[in-house]
């Protein structure tokens, strides 16, 4: 239903801050919750945060709340996950996810309908 593309992801030193981008396609994205995922090398994907069709209902791991912040602008169809206090362990694959629904965002990975195709964050010691 609708087309992802992450984007801003790179190689950032430890205690430094990066913002991810999500376009997204379609007309209907502001009918979508969405969510940010990762996946660490040998690691199983993992859920990072997600917000609601129009951003009145934010969800976050517990381990990241505080450094990450999701928010999302539905008049140019984009999603952003700001990451403060970057540290080695957040090393990994970020994905964009959409979920068609104007409740709650879902907070696992077989809520969701559409993913894009990750971007790269490599965070250095």
């Amino acid at each position: 239903q609708v087309q992802l593309v992450e984007s801003g992801g790179g190689l950032v030193q430890a205690g430094g801050s990066l913002r991810l981008s999500c376009a997204a396609s379609g007309r209907t994205f502001s009918s979508y919750a969405m969510g940010w995922f990762r996946q660490a090398p040998g690691r199983e994907r993992e859920f990072v945060a997600a917000l609601s069709w129009n951003g009145g209902i934010r969800f976050y791991a517990d381990s990241l709340k505080g450094r990450f912040t999701i928010s999302r602008n539905n008049a140019v169809n984009m999603v952003y996950l700001r990451m403060n206090s970057l540290k080695p362990e957040d090393t990994a694959v970020y994905y964009c996810a959409a979920e068609r629904t104007f409740g709650p965002p879902s907070q696992a990975e077989n809520g969701y309908d559409s993913w894009g195709q990750g971007t790269q964050v490599t965070v250095s010691s």
